[in-house]
């Protein structure tokens, strides 16, 4: 009886074990920036060391930027299915796919990105 309890508890913790190893491991958030977010990096040590300095996530209204986030180098949209709309200081606004990034200092010329609003669609 001990042999066939032993033997039935082995199965049980290999069948455990297998379970386990089967779990898919988490996948790392591009640049740092977990999903559904869009985050901002001051500067591009942020940028390098996938540290967002800030990150946004609400649907629908447009969002004015802080300290954290204004004047940003880069922006990345982590999200699968929505755009996000920046805003820029000389009031153009440009939009942001899902799952892309700009790299906006000191190459764009409008300015700093004022304010965002993430949009219901992939093309914004």
């Amino acid at each position: 009886m001990r042999k066939t309890w032993t033997a039935a508890a082995m199965a049980g913790a290999i069948a455990a074990g297998a379970l386990a190893a089967a779990q898919p491991a988490a996948a790392a958030s591009p640049h740092g920036c977990d999903w559904p977010r869009v985050c901002f990096y001051l500067y591009a040590s942020n940028w390098n060391a996938n540290a967002p300095t800030a990150a946004y996530q609400d649907l629908g209204s447009w969002q004015t930027l802080g300290s954290r986030s204004r004047s940003s180098e880069y922006v990345y949209n982590s999200r699968d299915d929505d755009g996000a709309r920046l805003r820029f200081e000389d009031g153009s606004e440009q939009c942001l796919k899902p799952n892309s990034y700009f790299h906006l200092q000191p190459v764009y010329q409008a300015g700093a990105v004022t304010q965002i609003k993430i949009m219901d669609s992939p093309s914004c």
